[in-house]
């Protein structure tokens, strides 16, 4: 199992990176295109799409390798314990949002199937809403994942810089 979330966060990365280049590409292509009187005026509504993809794959590898912006100022105060419950409250608030999410954007992914993409009549709107209900489900993991890890006292989050010791999770 291990190896096949493995193989998901690197195809992540590399769709990741691809759709940030391909968004560049057609953005500028569309510029010089419209200097030179020929526009593309999909390109943009193209880069709009990758956008939506490319957002739900970067947050969910800043968030596995725990590089989102984190204010923790107060909870540094806290003693280990508060700090590790702290975190595991925020875990279950994240859980239950991101399942909503998925839920939803299922829900919306269906709803708008018939929904021609920024009037291009190929392109099913599906294609766009689809990255809010996949995007959170690879955000779900990753935050299962972290509840595990922190269950376990293994280090998680950006300001655990010590082992959670074990008699957190005995009493």
């Amino acid at each position: 199992m291990k190896t096949l979330y493995d193989y998901i966060c690197r195809t992540e990365t590399v769709l990741t990176w691809t759709l940030l280049v391909a968004m560049v590409i057609l953005i500028f292509a569309a510029c010089i295109a419209r200097v030179a009187g020929y526009p593309i005026n999909w390109a943009i509504d193209m880069a709009t799409c990758f956008f939506a993809w490319a957002c739900f794959f970067s947050a969910d590898i800043a968030w596995r390798n725990d590089k989102l912006m984190s204010v923790d100022m107060f909870v540094n105060y806290l003693p280990l314990k508060g700090r590790w419950y702290c975190r595991m409250t925020n875990y279950v608030i994240l859980v239950v949002f991101l399942a909503y999410v998925v839920v939803a954007g299922i829900w919306i992914t269906y709803v708008s199937r018939e929904r021609a993409f920024q009037g291009i009549p190929a392109i099913s709107y599906s294609w766009v809403t689809a990255s809010l209900p996949i995007g959170g489900f690879l955000l779900l993991i990753s935050t299962i994942i972290k509840i595990r890890k922190a269950l376990k006292g293994e280090v998680t989050g950006p300001a655990s810089d010590e082992k959670i010791p074990s008699c957190v999770l005995e009493g």
